[in-house]
Formats: C-alpha cells, sequence, structure tokens
C-alpha cells in the first residue's frame, strides 16, 4: 500500500505534462492585410451580435472598437442607433484618433467616439476596447467595490481591474489613467470596461466579467463571504494571457458564425474556418 499511492501521484503527474504537450489552436496568419482587416471586422460583427443576444444593449449605449491592422490611428465601431443584433461587419464605421469619420455610412457614436479614441491614443498595446451597461455590471458598480476573487473566473481580474467615476471625471484622459495596466474598470454607478489584445479578448473578457459580477451578486445574497487565498488567485491573474482571451471567445464566434453568417458582410471570409 505504501508505494501504490506514490506510483498512483507519478502517474497523475505523468498524465498532466502529457495533456499539456498536445497543440493548441493558434490565431490565424493572413494572406494580406486586407485579409486582416476582413477577418477583425468579421470578430468585432461577431462580437456585437454575441452581446445582443445576452442582452447587452441598452437603447443606443454601448460600443466595442476595434484598431484598424494597417492603419493604427483609426479604429472600426459600431454606428450610433443600430441595433447590436443586426450590425454586420458591412457596418462599421472607421475613426481616426482625432474623432473624424473616415470611412462608412452611419451615424458616428459621440459617446464612444472619444472614450475608445484616448484609450486607443495612450494604450498603443491595446487592440480592442467594449464598454457597455450590461445589467449585473452596472448593477456591482453601485458597490464601490472591486470584484473580490471569489472564483477562478474572478481571480482573472485580481490585481487587474479598478474602479472609475466617471461621471465625476469623464471619459477622456483621466480614465486611461484609471485603467493603467488593467484589463478591466468598474465604472461607478455605469457599466463595464475591457481591453484586450484582440477583439476576442476583450469580448470573451467582457462575457466573463459581467458574469462574475452576476456571480458574486448571487453569492452575497446567501450571504456567502469566501474568497481564494490571495497567493492562488495572483497566480491565476498571472496565467491568464493574451492568448487565453483569445482561445476562450473561439467556441462563442463558432456559434454565432454558424448561426447568423450574414454578419459577416459581402466581403466575408471563409465561415467554414472554426477560428
Amino acid at each position: 500500500m505504501s508505494t501504490a499511492i506514490p506510483a498512483a501521484q507519478a502517474n497523475i503527474e505523468q498524465r498532466f505534462r502529457k495533456a499539456a504537450s498536445y497543440p493548441r489552436p493558434q490565431p490565424p496568419a493572413f494572406a494580406s492585410v486586407e485579409e486582416e482587416r476582413q477577418h477583425r471586422k468579421q470578430k468585432l460583427a461577431a462580437a456585437f451580435r454575441i452581446f445582443g443576444k445576452l442582452g447587452y444593449d441598452e437603447g443606443v449605449m454601448g460600443h466595442i472598437s476595434a484598431r484598424d491592422p494597417e492603419n493604427p490611428n483609426h479604429f472600426w465601431m459600431n454606428p450610433l442607433g443600430l441595433s447590436f443584433s443586426l450590425i454586420t461587419a458591412d457596418d462599421l464605421l472607421l475613426i481616426n484618433l482625432d474623432g473624424e469619420l473616415v470611412l462608412g455610412e452611419g451615424f458616428p457614436h459621440p459617446g464612444g467616439i472619444p472614450l475608445h479614441s484616448a484609450i486607443l491614443s495612450l494604450r498603443p498595446d491595446i487592440i480592442s476596447v467594449a464598454h457597455t451597461h450590461a445589467l449585473y455590471g452596472r448593477t456591482w458598480t453601485t458597490t464601490g467595490r472591486l470584484i473580490p476573487p471569489s472564483t477562478a473566473e474572478s481571480a482573472v481580474f485580481f490585481e487587474r481591474h479598478a474602479i472609475y467615476d466617471s461621471h465625476a471625471n469623464g471619459e477622456g484622459d483621466n480614465l486611461v489613467r484609471a485603467l493603467g495596466n488593467n484589463r478591466a474598470l468598474l465604472m461607478k454607478n455605469h457599466g463595464l470596461l475591457t481591453v484586450g489584445q484582440s477583439v476576442d479578448e476583450t469580448a470573451y473578457l467582457f462575457i466573463s466579467l459581467e458574469k462574475v459580477c452576476q456571480s458574486q451578486i448571487a453569492a452575497e445574497s446567501i450571504g456567502s463571504t469566501e474568497t481564494m487565498d490571495e497567493h492562488q488567485a495572483r497566480r491565476s491573474s498571472e496565467r491568464f494571457q493574451a492568448y487565453s482571451g483569445w482561445l476562450n471567445f473561439q467556441p462563442a464566434y463558432q456559434s454565432i458564425i454558424k448561426e447568423q453568417p450574414d454578419l459577416a458582410g459581402r466581403n466575408a471570409l471563409d465561415i467554414r474556418n472554426p477560428f
């Protein structure tokens, strides 16, 4: 009996090493910048469709952006007044960092442009920004508290999110300073904001953070105060990288592009490609 337990433990560790050695899906490579642009726009349109299905829209409030791959001083975003659930890649507007409409038809978003241009100007590492007034996120922001690392999902945001009062301090440079190197902002009495190095990462982080807020509200409603050990939470937060966000968005993308292929627009790339 005394030798069986170490042997069993060794077998478990060997299985973990074997599992870790398998290849994983990777972000696509592109033959041209035009192909990369279309792919990014499809991912952006898909994110809007998913947000629409999840009920993250609230009137004309809410926006997601994606930096243009060829002209980093330009970004794509949704026009004002068009339903998240109807947006296609063709509907997206190209805006420069001065807030000027460069390409596209529709109404430029007067609330979204200053916020996205400020972040994308001052954080060149960021490719995409998302902000909406989704229900559980905006509810949690009324507490004025950071989200405790109660679950594996909330630990992703441990020491990587901040609180910011946009009503008092605006949505320009002050917001970017508050964001710092974090992956999310809790905008007090307002909503959530996430950023990432891809549309995929940004969208996944937003979806996850909204669920985390819902989970924390539910946990506190039953009196739960248990949290993860800070060391473990920090490890989880540090282990989550840009690739993690990209990978975790793929199931949602695969589902929405199959269900609503029109989102890709007239110049759609092969939607049979799952990534």
